[in-house]
Parts: structure tokens; sequence; C-alpha cells
């Protein structure tokens, strides 16, 4: 960021002035004025709360994804039928257990396992064939799409949260005035602030994982030059097949939280590997900091599109998508090779 703002101080200055903007809508008081134009503060608020929890739960399934896509080169096209397995699983397990919270650990080494078995059997006979993965995993999402149909049938589900994240909280923002001039503060869904606060946890786990931790080392180093890593003794399989574990229990893990704070349905897979592959394109491969950007812009744009323009909502994000194209192919925060 620094570099960035040494080389572009006009755009950084933007930038700045944009946020430090933001930032006022959202805590100062709106005048009559600015009502009749944005419409009311509480339905601005809720958009924007909105875009950022939609944009958390985005962010768990690209930050798998990026770590698969982005660093290793593995076109996995079945990324989004991991997400739809891990709803379902997620139903089925708290259904059974009655548990929320153990439900998690659960889908997400359930789905790990399956990564690994796609890792063994599929990408390390194709590795660096970039077609044939595409194809491929083409074919096993439309494997398991049907599998999963079959399973728990075609209707929707929703994962229940435990009573005590039931309910609203009340933030300290101002969301309106009452009759008698009393500030009206914002209520917005526990469950969707838990999810906010594990995908920031999650989000800075991988950081310090990729950029501070041995394996971090060894997976930047393998992607970098995979001969050199393997010629000094490193078992580089074997640290890809984590990597790919662990993305695909993350994606298991997304796929709990979309059907808790929305639904989990047939065709949800196809949406979710969407949007990863648009979060990842804007934020850039590769990038857990870029994945959070990424993720972030376009949930909100989604949700604030749906309020006020939901004719054009889904114009705007590939727009997004394309200006990042045409001027960054790198992505936002990627880094040129």
């Amino acid at each position: 960021m620094t570099e960035f703002a040494h080389r572009n101080p006009f755009w950084s200055l933007v930038i700045v002035v944009l946020i430090g903007l933001f930032f006022w809508l959202i805590l100062a008081s709106w005048s009559p004025g600015m009502e009749e134009v944005f419409g009311h503060k509480r339905v601005f608020l809720n958009a924007i709360f909105g875009g950022m929890t939609l944009g958390a739960l985005y962010f768990l399934v690209a930050s798998g994804f990026t770590l698969i896509f982005g660093l290793m080169r593995n076109v996995n096209l079945a990324h989004g039928s991991l997400y739809l397995l891990g709803g379902y699983l997620g139903y089925a397990i708290s259904t059974a257990t009655g548990n929320w919270v153990i439900a998690f650990p659960a889908v997400f080494v359930l789905v790990a396992i399956v990564g690994l078995v796609m890792q063994h059997l599929v990408f390390r006979r194709m590795e660096g064939e970039e077609l044939r993965q595409t194809m491929v995993t083409i074919g096993l999402s439309v494997i398991l799409a049907d599998l999963m149909l079959w399973i728990w049938g075609g209707q929707s589900y929703t994962i229940q949260a435990p009573d005590w994240l039931s309910g609203p909280a009340t933030l300290p923002i101002v969301s309106g005035v009452g009759r008698n001039g009393e500030p009206i503060y914002m209520r917005f869904p526990q469950v969707r602030i838990a999810i906010l606060i594990m995908a920031i946890v999650v989000g800075v786990g991988m950081w310090l994982i990729m950029t501070r931790s041995r394996l971090g080392m060894l997976i930047r180093a393998g992607v970098d030059d995979r001969e050199m890593l393997t010629a000094s003794g490193v078992r580089i399989h074997y640290v890809f097949l984590a990597v790919f574990g662990f993305g695909a229990g993350l994606a298991g893990v997304a796929g709990m939280v979309g059907g808790t704070f929305q639904s989990i349905s047939p065709g949800e897979d196809t949406r979710f590997l969407l949007a990863s592959l648009v979060v990842v394109i804007v934020g850039g491969m590769g990038s857990i900091p870029g994945a959070a950007l990424g993720a972030l812009i376009i949930g909100l744009v989604e949700q604030i599109g749906l309020v006020y323009a939901p004719t054009y909502s889904v114009v705007f994000t590939f727009l997004i998508m394309a200006v990042v194209l045409a001027f960054r192919p790198q992505g936002l925060l990627g880094s040129s090779r």
C-alpha cells in the first residue's frame, strides 16, 4: 500500500476521500434532504452490513479457491460442489446432533477428505494440464450435483443457528431519530455478526500461515520453483495435498455458513463457483488479502445494487470485473509473474 501511495498519490488521495465519505455516511446523522436522495438510513445500513456479511461468505469460499487455483494452478471447477456438499453435510450433522458448533469441524474434515481424494486421484495425474483439469472437474461437478440431488432431493434446507446466536444485536450506530428526538440504534442479526468475525479470524490466520510459517514458505517456494524445492528433499506432493485438502475444507465450512443465514439448494454450487471466480479475478490470484478485498467489494456491490438498482445489480458485479481486467489484469492485490 505504501508503494502504491508513492506511485499514485492522486488516486491514493481519491481512495482516502471515498473511504472517509463512506464512514461518514455510516456514522453521521442524515438530514431530511439526504434521506430524500438515498432513502432511509436504516435501509442503507442494512445494505452495507448485509454486503459485508455476504462478502464474508464469498471470502470463505474464494479463499480456498485462491489457494487451489491461484497458488497451485489447479483448475478445480468442482469447487462449488464442495461448497454445496458442505452445506448438506452441515445440515445433516447439525440436525442429527443438535449442535451447530460441532458440525463445523466435522464438515471441514469430511469435505477436506473429499478434496484429498480429488487431489490424489485426479489433479496429481494432470499437473500442468489446465484443459484436462477443466473438463474433468466439470464432469466431477455434474456427478456430485446429481448424487446430492439423489440423496437430499430438490428442496431447500436451512441450518438452524443456536439459541445464543438467535435474534438481533444492538450496534452503536445510529440508524434514525425517534419522534421525541432520541437516537434509534441499528439492530443486526447476531449470527451474521458471528460469521463476519469468523471470516476475519480465518483470513488473518491464513495470511499469517502463508507469510510467517514454514508451511507457507514451502508452499510459495513450491509454486515458484517446484523442481528446485523437490531437489532439496521436500516432498512437495504432500505439501500440495495438504493445501488442496485445506481449501476444500474451507469450501465445506462456507457451505454450512451459507446454509445458516441463507439456504442450501440445487444450483448454489454454480452460483458460488462463479462468485469465487469473480472474487479471485478482482482481488488477485493467490493473494489472501486480495480475496478478502475482492469479496468485500463484490458483496457490497451486490447488496447495494439489490437495494438501489435491483435490475442492474448483476451487471455492476461483472462491470467491476471487466474494469479490473482492463486496467490491472493481475487483480487489485495480485502480483504479476
